[in-house]
């Protein structure tokens, strides 16, 4: 697919201009002239290349999403049909992606086509699981509900994910302060020292000698040494977008000690959001489960959550299609299984959620708790060895003359 602008008019004269993703100009053209629409120009997007690589299919990010469906909510619980809401959003005259992609959207749904038929035109754009939302809301003739449903759905993912972030933000600037005041002292400070050492014309210390050679070691390689790690990133990140390189970096996370734990319990509580929010809408659950599939952000866990999407399908409960491939804690499963039991299985899976967020809580109270300090003592301790080792031959001198 590739990026295309398009100057074209509308029946009542207009002229627009708007971007459009699709296969060819050919199959553009004639859906515009099918839509009704006097086709001016086609022409692809100047710097196509930064498109194919992905740059321009970023989705709109969860504030911005949050904002308009908000927006959205009030307009049409105040009776404005679709077309005059998103006018009213668009009138106020706001740039950006999201605003060139409603004014596609309303031209769309103006010639009669559905909402979540406009939106999935765009689905560099939106997600899977908000076009579903509102078909969802569109087929069971509720869509204020659904939205106001899909809000409080970002809300809570926005906020634990903020709160995850806030969780770990310290204790990463810690670890890059420590890293960087060590790489100094090996850099420049333990090469001046050597200099002094060098002209006093004495045998030094065997631990001084040591870190010296590793020092001006180090500084003669920096340069070939940053230039490793730049080339080993980039092919690491390009081996690991692969789908066996995906699925075995997956996998070794998954089996990291308690940082293990907690990714698959941060997975969890995705899945079991997700699938509570979407079967909530009114959308069944072989479907819902596979639109939820993409919130575990792993490989692994997907393909057994496609295992246990099969066997759903073959008529086995969801409690023990989750259980055959060990993807949830015996505690989420019962209570998913008294929730298919009682009917209430959208509530008890907002409540796994619920559960699991408070236990990341707890993890990542304690690891923030536990690896402040840490850094600091490792810190301390590496600087002060350096220093002290720096200054052994200075001892040496004063104990010879002592």
């Amino acid at each position: 697919m590739s990026l295309f602008v398009c100057k074209i008019g509308s029946a009542d004269g207009k002229i627009i201009e708007r971007e459009v993703e699709a296969e060819s100009q050919e199959i553009l053209r004639e859906s515009l002239e099918e839509q009704g629409y006097f086709v001016f120009e086609v022409k692809k997007k100047p710097l196509q290349f930064l498109w194919d690589k992905g740059l321009s299919r970023r989705k709109i990010d969860n504030k911005t999403l949050l904002t308009f469906n908000q927006e959205l909510l009030v307009l049409i619980k105040a009776g404005l049909p679709i077309v005059q809401a998103l006018d009213t959003i668009l009138d106020r005259g706001e740039k950006g992606k999201l605003v060139e992609i409603l004014r596609s959207i309303r031209e769309d749904v103006k010639g009669g086509t559905a909402l979540s038929d406009a939106f999935q035109k765009h689905p560099g754009a939106f997600s899977h699981l908000y076009i579903a939302s509102i078909r969802a809301g569109e087929r069971t003739g509720d869509l204020p509900q659904t939205i106001r449903r899909y809000i409080a759905f970002i809300k809570m993912t926005e906020g634990f994910r903020k709160k995850v972030i806030s969780a770990l933000f310290y204790p990463a600037i810690l670890l890059v302060v420590a890293t960087l005041a060590i790489g100094m002292l090996l850099v420049y400070v333990v090469p001046t020292f050597s200099q002094i050492y060098s002209g006093s014309g004495s045998q030094l210390p065997v631990p001084t000698q040591m870190l010296i050679g590793f020092a001006t070691g180090l500084k003669r390689l920096l340069p070939i040494l940053i230039v490793l790690a730049i080339v080993g990133t980039a092919l690491y990140r390009r081996w690991s977008r692969t789908e066996r390189g995906r699925f075995i970096v997956d996998s070794f996370k998954l089996r990291l000690p308690f940082v293990g734990k907690m990714m698959t319990e941060y997975a969890i509580t995705a899945f079991a959001r997700t699938l509570g929010t979407v079967m909530a809408s009114g959308i069944p659950i072989v479907e819902s489960m596979k639109m939820s599939v993409g919130t575990l952000n792993n490989k692994m866990l997907e393909r057994k959550l496609l295992t246990a999407v099969g066997k759903v399908e073959e008529g086995v409960s969801l409690s023990s299609a989750l259980e055959s491939v060990k993807i949830m804690p015996p505690l989420a499963l019962r209570m998913i299984g008294v929730g298919e039991t009682t009917g209430s299985l959208e509530e008890m899976l907002r409540d796994i959620a619920d559960y699991f967020e408070e236990e990341i809580d707890r993890s990542l109270h304690l690891v923030t708790t536990a690896i402040e300090p840490a850094i600091m003592i490792i810190m301390g301790l590496v600087i002060g060895v350096i220093i002290i080792t720096m200054y052994l031959p200075i001892f040496k001198i004063a104990g010879t003359v002592g």
